[in-house]
Parts: structure tokens; sequence; C-alpha cells
């Protein structure tokens, strides 16, 4: 049996309107026509499944479900129909995978998502909840049983539970501009694990001071991030040119700046021991860091993986807020360096009535050795030359 595009509407109208009527049987009967002609109309085999339903057929149903979803995997309402099935029939285990393939479609759709299928989609989360919570209970206890508390466990172990039952996602290097491979995926150091860390946290509040007198000048401060003259400005971020994210300069991108340096000597001086990387037009990167009142930046990357960011908080007001870095935030404690990898996605932000300021620098990340470091430089610095060569 053929039908003609017209045909197939017709009967679709028909069985749909049938289905809403609540008369299974005729809507069955026109489905069927239509896939009897054409194998390959997922719309009418979710239409036969949905039929079949309203009948309790529920063989004939996901048979119908299974032609549905060959042809369209990601088809909606085929997922959450046949999630729910299984999970009302007592299947429950084989519904998540169901829902949670319904959810991930879903979140290909963005704001597009029709409203009849919202509260499916919401009995989807809550069932994904619920059985992650099942699935964490359920280690928690076998760990239990063997004598072993993860309250009690290392850190590392303790993020590798809550990566295994969905409490955190995994975060990589992904740096902008280098990759150096093989390096350890760590999110925020131990300040104890470097011999010059205490010796800049105990000089913290002689590098306050300085930093209260380049506060009193409203001009000390540049917006961080700033649109550079000859190239294309496609960067349509808010905090562009913006001084809500203000900067004070040490060093910026390898050259020293003279002017700031003399205003700050005990911060100049605080830093001597620190390996700060030297690479003409790169590194490194010193400044005092504002960040106003309701300020957030956003989730980003930096440009390399060879380098660690340091945060010496020197301003924090009450209820600041936080800098996440990969699955992990962490809050801003004056005099308490945070030191974390910049090129694993990290955002920050104030969420206070005031200004928040801490010293940023960068650091030569430590597994690197040293005959890398110099080989790292000079090739960054050939990388840089490479982009003047036509004057």
């Amino acid at each position: 049996m053929t039908l003609t595009d017209a045909q197939i509407n017709t009967l679709t109208q028909q069985g749909i309107a049938a289905l809403q009527k609540g008369e299974g049987a005729q809507a069955r009967t026109r489905f069927e026509e239509i896939v009897a002609a054409r194998r390959g109309h997922a719309g009418a085999w979710l239409g036969l499944a949905y039929a079949c339903n309203q009948l309790n057929d529920s063989e004939a149903m996901m048979t119908a479900l299974d032609r549905c979803l060959a042809l369209e995997p990601a088809n909606l309402h085929a997922l959450l129909l046949k999630a729910d099935s299984l999970h009302n029939s007592g299947q429950k285990r084989q519904a998540l995978g169901f829902y949670q393939a319904a959810l991930t479609a879903a979140g290909r759709l963005g704001n597009a998502i029709p409203p009849d299928l919202r509260p499916g989609l919401q009995r989807a989360q809550a069932a994904v909840q619920a059985a992650a919570s099942e699935y964490t209970a359920y280690l928690r206890s076998a760990l239990a049983g063997k004598g072993m508390d993860i309250a009690k466990s290392s850190r590392r172990f303790a993020l590798s539970f809550d990566l295994a039952t969905g409490k955190r996602q995994i975060y990589l290097q992904e740096p902008k501009c280098y990759y150096y491979p093989e390096l350890p995926q760590i999110q925020f150091y131990d300040p104890a694990d470097f011999d010059w860390a205490e010796a800049v946290q105990a000089s913290t509040d002689d590098i306050r001071e300085e930093l209260r007198a380049v506060l009193r000048e409203d001009n000390s401060f540049t917006p961080y991030l700033e649109d550079l003259p000859g190239i294309p400005h496609l960067n349509n971020e808010p905090l562009v040119n913006n001084p809500a994210w203000g900067a004070f300069y040490f060093w910026k991108n390898g050259p020293f700046v003279e002017e700031n340096a003399a205003r700050c000597p005990k911060t100049v001086a605080a830093l001597e021991s620190v390996p700060l990387p030297r690479i003409e037009h790169h590194n490194p990167s010193v400044l005092f860091s504002l960040l106003k009142a309701h300020t957030r930046i956003p989730p980003h990357n930096g440009m390399l993986n060879t380098r660690l960011i340091c945060h010496l908080p020197l301003i924090v007001p009450k209820d600041c807020g936080a800098l996440r870095c990969g699955n992990e935030t962490r809050p801003w404690v004056e005099g308490k360096l945070l030191i974390f990898d910049d090129s694993i996605e990290h955002e920050a932000w104030n969420n206070s009535n005031e200004t928040r300021v801490v010293l940023l620098f960068d650091i030569w990340r430590p597994e690197i050795p040293l005959e890398d470091r110099a080989l790292i430089t000079a090739m960054l610095e050939a990388v840089e030359a490479y982009k003047h060569l036509d004057g």
C-alpha cells in the first residue's frame, strides 16, 4: 500500500484528534495505516505508541517507541514516554538511562523546549537526582561497612568520590595559547608547598598599607581588560574597558612598571624570592587586582598552563564572594594565599557592597624543569617576534 503525502497528513490529523478524545483504538488504526505504508515515519510510530498506551498495550507501545527512537534517537516525547513507562512498571534503573537521555536532548534545545514537555522533564530531573542520592548513599554504606569514612579520607579521594557520584564535574587544563603536556591536573595548590609563600603572607600588612595609599588616588587603576589597538574588537565581554575590574601594575605582561613600583617598594621587595616567569611580552604580571561591589568575572581560561596564578587577599569585605577554579570554590581570606591553575576554567565574584583587592602575580609551575622553562621562554618570545615580522 502506498500513500500520498496529503493522505498521510490527513491520517496523522485524524490520529491526533482521536488521541485527544481518548479514542485509542481509532488512533491506533490511523497510525498503523501510516507505518504500514512508510516504516520510516518517526512521527507515526510515536503516535502509535501513544495510542497503544491509551489501550494499555505496553508491549506494542514499547515496540513502537523503539521504532521511533531508532529513527530519531533524541525524540523527547518518545524518550520521556519510554522512561515513564519503565519507571511506572518498576524498572527504575532501566528508566534512568532514558530520563538522562531526555535531559541531555533537552539541554541542546535551550529555551526552545515545548511547554507540554516541561512536566516530563521535571519528572526526569527528579528521577535522576533521586537515583544519584540513592547511589551515593549505597556507596557510603558500602565503605562504612568496611570501616572506612569519607570524611576522614584524603582530600583527593574525597574529590574522586564526588566525581564518581556526579556531585562535581571534571575540569581539565585548556589554555588558550600554549599547552605544555603531562602536567598534573591540580586546581588549587597548598601554599605550604612553596618555600617563599610564608614570607609573602607575612608582608600582608605592609603591602596593604601601600595599597591604601594607591587607592586614595582615583585614577591609579585602569581596566584589567582593555581593547588592544590594531586588532579586531571581537570581544563582547562586559568587563572590557570596565573599571569594575581594575588593575595597578608592577609588571605588565613582562615589562617592569617603574613609576608604580616606586610608589610601593615594600610590595616589590616582598616578591624578591618568588619564581616569577621572565618571558618578554608575556610574563610576569604582578598587580593589585580590584573587583568592585556586585561585580562578577565570568568563567574563562588563561593563556598558558606553564604558570600558576597567586592571589594575596588584601581587602576582603564581609560576605564578599569567592574564586571558583574547576570544581572547587574558595573564599578570599586576608593574608592567606590562593594559588591556582588558571588554564582550568575559573571565575570570581564580589557580592558585597564594597571593593575587594588582591595582590595578583604569576609563578612558574613547580613541575616544569629549569631546562624546559628556558625552552618555553625562548619559544614564546619567538612566537611574539613572529607576530611583528611584517613591521
